[in-house]
């Protein structure tokens, strides 16, 4: 008995982290989806500022000073905009913002 319920288990976990990973693939899946319509053009798909974005003074996502901003500095900068940079607010959802975060962290050196 005590067999079977070990093998149930067992069974169930391996089920859940499973979905766990692959709900946790497909967010980030999303989030490099939503990177690269709204953010890759100036900030270049690696993060580093395309060509048109570097002439315009966007920063380097993969530098220490951008990955060393807070999760809210960040955010706040997506959904308010600064400088050339529109702001994002009225048209991303919150969850989306958030993503993007998570994905700029992706990006560090």
């Amino acid at each position: 008995m005590k067999t079977i319920r070990m093998q149930v288990f067992a069974t169930v976990t391996a089920i859940a982290v499973w979905c766990l990973l692959s709900l946790s693939a497909q967010a980030q899946s999303a989030s490099e989806t939503l990177y690269k319509g709204k953010c890759a053009a100036c900030h270049g798909a690696d993060g580093v500022g395309s060509a048109m974005g570097t002439k315009m003074g966007v920063h380097d996502f993969t530098t220490a000073a951008v990955q060393g901003m807070s999760d809210a500095a960040l955010t706040d900068t997506i959904a308010n905009g600064k400088n050339k940079m529109p702001k994002y607010g009225a048209s991303l959802k919150p969850e989306d913002i958030k993503g993007l975060v998570a994905y700029i962290r992706t990006l560090k050196k």
